[in-house]
């Protein structure tokens, strides 16, 4: 596995950061790419800022350059700014839409004739709420729909050309993402419904990564589901 070299988006905390280190610990290279560099620990850090395609550009080359090719890509970086409809603060659907969806496409269109030249690895970390949308997750949840409808038009494009491509749906998982709501009654709601339930580690999601992508080459394991034994939802 000496060789092999992975870009994790989002590295910075939560599942992307778990991800990374299971990905290191399992003897890939890792490039780890966020906006918070100085969190990004010791793997090969990229300041990286999804929304912007110049960026992610410059993150996609630096690691060809560094480690000669590209065998996987996992998108994990994303956020969750829940809130009514109603008076929204539309600033936040950008933010939403940018990050969890564009930046993903943005990642995805940079990194594939790399993924191509080696056969490699697509994951996207996409969510439950791209299967089942709930009051106050509209926004959140249209971003993780987009991000489910345009990974399984990809793997039809690619599967032949021995691209596997990965959606994990996580339920809920022990992360920031809450803590990012602006709306404080949204937010204390959001604290209290993930403190009243056993929740996911963000290793158990890095160990869905790992599982899919250790397969033989022949194997496609194109979506995992996975959510807390407590969440009904």
């Amino acid at each position: 596995m000496s060789s092999k070299a992975a870009l994790v988006t989002g590295a910075s905390s939560g599942i992307g950061a778990a991800t990374a280190a299971a990905l290191s610990a399992a003897g890939w290279h890792v490039a780890a790419g966020a906006r918070r560099v100085s969190r990004l620990g010791d793997f090969f850090p990229l300041e990286l800022d999804v929304t912007s395609r110049e960026s992610v550009q410059d993150a996609v080359s630096r690691t060809v350059a560094e480690f000669g090719g590209l065998d996987l890509v996992v998108n994990s970086a994303g956020i969750m700014l829940s809130g009514p409809i109603l008076d929204a603060d539309t600033a936040e659907w950008d933010r939403m839409v940018g990050t969890n969806l564009l930046g993903a496409l943005y990642v995805t269109h940079a990194a594939l004739p790399h993924l191509l030249a080696r056969k490699g690895t697509l994951v996207q970390i996409s969510s439950t709420s791209g299967r089942t949308a709930s009051a106050m997750g509209g926004v959140y949840a249209a971003t993780k729909f987009g991000l489910n409808a345009f990974t399984e038009s990809l793997r039809q494009e690619v599967t032949a050309h021995g691209v596997r491509v990965v959606t994990i749906e996580p339920g809920m998982v022990d992360t920031e993402l809450p803590s990012h709501i602006s709306d404080p009654a949204i937010r204390s709601m959001a604290t209290s419904l993930y403190g009243s339930l056993r929740t996911l580690d963000a290793t158990d999601v890095a160990a869905a990564v790992l599982y899919a992508v250790d397969q033989p080459a022949h194997v496609s394991v194109n979506e995992i589901l996975l959510r807390p034994t407590d969440q009904v939802q």
